[in-house]
């Protein structure tokens, strides 16, 4: 070899080296992401997901503080027909909602969390900055079991896939939450609909039942999306600094 081609060759490799090293500096450094989701000084929409039967006035109230609060583009989204059919067929309009935005925040009450889970679980994991679900039955409620036992025929699609142990919810249970997912879930241990209320803990999210950071405080499932103590939970959520527990 000619000593031009071996000087052109050990000046490529010096290149293609010096090209490497920066890549994973680059993709190393604080604050880079790691896992193709959006960084969270990202702030885009955020999305409010309702629950069964697709009540929206307690999460439009939620909806309204945050706009307050925040300035930030705050959507409570319409479920297709009541909110009681498909879970994956409510899993689209998230996603068309979601759409060519490049960060969101979900907030779900009740079954929209299972539709929030659904949804990053399926394809939403890139988009999702940050996930809350309030008082979300992510491994069934008994009422939907007990429901579909006592009135054959009369607990519709999603009733049926709330059910402890639905195929819905055991192929949820058999994956993990995306790896660095902030994930903050509310729940209150005064909660009659979704039975047992631990249901909405889930590995890898920030657990917080509304009594470990109040002690005394009574909120019933309905209550949730407007309860001084969870409004100011979510709130806090909603920032960019890592999710922790708040104070009372």
């Amino acid at each position: 070899m000619s000593p031009r081609r071996r000087l052109f060759f050990g000046i490529l490799t010096v290149v293609l080296a010096l090209l490497t090293a920066w890549v994973t500096v680059s993709a190393l450094r604080p604050g880079a992401p790691q896992t193709g989701r959006p960084p969270q000084e990202r702030l885009g929409p955020v999305l409010l997901v309702p629950g069964y039967g697709g009540g929206r006035d307690a999460l439009e109230a939620l909806a309204d503080r945050i706009r307050d609060e925040t300035g930030r583009d705050t959507r409570v989204l319409t479920l297709d027909g009541d909110g009681t059919g498909d879970l994956l067929a409510q899993v689209k309009v998230l996603r068309d909602a979601a759409a060519d935005a490049p960060s969101v925040d979900v907030i779900g009450y009740s079954a929209g969390g299972v539709v929030a889970r659904l949804w990053t679980s399926r394809d939403g994991a890139h988009q999702a900055r940050r996930i809350i679900t309030l008082g979300a039955p992510l491994h069934g409620t008994r009422v939907a079991a007990i429901g579909g036992a006592i009135v054959p025929g009369g607990c519709p699609t999603a009733c049926q896939q709330l059910a402890p142990g639905s195929p819905v919810l055991a192929r949820l249970d058999a994956e993990k939450l995306p790896s660095g997912l902030p994930w903050l879930s509310v729940w209150s241990r005064d909660d009659r609909t979704v039975t047992p209320p631990e249901s909405a803990e889930l590995d890898g999210a920030l657990n917080l039942a509304v009594q470990d950071v109040c002690p005394g405080a009574v909120v019933q499932h309905a209550e949730l999306p407007t309860h001084p103590v969870v409004v100011r939970m979510v709130l806090d959520a909603l920032g960019t600094e890592p999710l922790s527990v708040p104070s009372c």
